[in-house]
C-alpha cells in the first residue's frame, strides 16, 4: 500500500521491474490506463491486461494489498488530481463528431489540437520549470533521440544552437553511443527523447548515464517508458491513438528554446544578431 510521502504509481514504477514477466505486463497496463481502471472489475483489468485474475492478486499483494477493491479505490483517487485540479484542458469530445465526413486535413488538425490539450497539464508545467533550472546549472546539454525521435533531437539543438553553445548530439552515430557515454561529465545533462516501441540502446543508454551519475532529463509518452526510473525529471506528452503525430514533442521543445533564451535574453540576442549579420555578410541568407 503506498505509503505518505510515494504515490501509488510511484510504487508500481519502482516495483515493476522486480517482478516475474506477467506481473510486469499488468503493471505496463496499469501505468498506462490507470485513469481508467478505477471503476472495473477485477476480472475486466484482468482481460483488458491479457493476464490471469491470479496475477492480478499476485500483483497487488506485492504492493502491499489485501483486495483488489482498496486497491481500485486508490488507483480511483490518484486517477482524480489530472482531471479535477486542472480546468485548462477542454475536450475535444465537446465537439461534435463529424469525422466520418472531414477532409483529412481537418481530422488531423482536430486530433493534433486534442493531444497538445490534453499533454499540458499542471505536472507538465511544474516538471518543465525543473527542466530549465537542469539544463541551466549544467556544463553541457547532451542530446539523444532516435528513430524517428532523431528528428525531434536534431530540431532541438538546430533551435537551441543558434543561440546556446553548451550542446553535444548523441543521435547521429549510435555505433559509438555508449563511447560517448563515457565522456560526459557529472555535471552535464542528458536529455532522451523515448516513445514506444522503446529502443534497447537508448534505454541501456540511460542506464549507463545513471550509473555515472549524469542528471537524465527524459521527454516521453507513457510513465511506463522502462528510462523513467533513471531520470531525473521526465516531461510527459499525449500522444494520439488515431494517427503518428509528433506536435506536442514540437510545441515542448519549442517552449524550451524560447525559455533558455529568455534565462539568458542578453547574450542570446547578441549571438543571434552576429549569426544574423555573418549570414547575411556570406551571401547564406537573401537581401532583398
Amino acid at each position: 500500500m503506498s505509503s505518505d510521502n510515494q504515490s501509488l504509481i510511484s510504487e508500481i514504477i519502482n516495483l515493476k521491474d522486480s517482478l516475474p514477466k506477467k506481473q510486469r505486463q499488468l503493471c505496463d497496463y496499469i501505468l498506462k490506463s490507470y485513469q481508467s481502471i478505477g471503476m472495473i472489475t477485477v476480472k475486466e483489468l484482468a482481460d483488458n491486461a491479457e493476464v490471469g485474475v491470479s496475477t492480478v492478486m499476485r500483483t497487488i499483494n506485492a504492493l502491499g494489498y489485501d483486495n483488489f477493491s482498496v486497491f481500485r479505490k486508490d488507483i480511483f483517487n490518484e486517477s482524480l488530481p489530472a482531471e479535477s485540479k486542472w480546468t485548462l484542458k477542454k475536450s475535444f469530445s465537446e465537439i461534435p463528431n463529424k469525422e466520418e465526413s472531414a477532409p483529412t486535413i481537418l481530422q488531423v488538425w482536430n486530433e493534433s489540437m486534442n493531444i497538445l490539450d490534453k499533454s499540458l497539464d499542471s505536472e507538465l508545467i511544474e516538471n518543465f520549470e525543473t527542466v530549465i533550472d537542469v539544463i541551466s546549472h549544467s556544463s553541457q546539454l547532451n542530446i539523444l533521440g532516435s528513430r524517428p525521435y532523431k528528428a525531434m533531437a536534431l530540431y532541438l539543438e538546430q533551435l537551441l544552437g543558434e543561440f546556446y553553445p553548451k550542446i553535444r548530439q548523441l543521435s547521429n552515430d549510435t555505433e559509438v553511443l555508449f563511447d560517448k557515454i563515457l565522456q560526459v561529465d557529472k555535471d552535464e545533462v542528458l536529455l532522451v527523447f523515448a516513445f514506444e516501441p522503446y529502443t534497447n540502446r537508448i534505454i541501456q543508454a540511460a542506464m549507463l548515464a545513471h550509473q555515472m551519475g549524469i542528471k537524465i532529463i527524459l521527454i516521453t509518452d507513457h510513465i511506463s517508458c522502462p528510462i523513467i526510473r533513471y531520470a531525473s525529471v521526465t516531461l510527459k506528452v499525449e500522444v494520439s491513438e488515431k494517427q503518428f503525430s509528433v506536435v506536442p514533442i514540437i510545441t515542448l521543445i519549442e517552449a524550451l528554446v524560447i525559455e533558455l533564451g529568455k534565462r539568458s535574453s542578453e547574450e542570446s540576442i547578441k549571438k543571434l544578431k552576429k549569426l544574423e549579420r555573418t549570414l547575411l555578410e556570406n551571401n547564406v541568407t537573401y537581401s532583398y
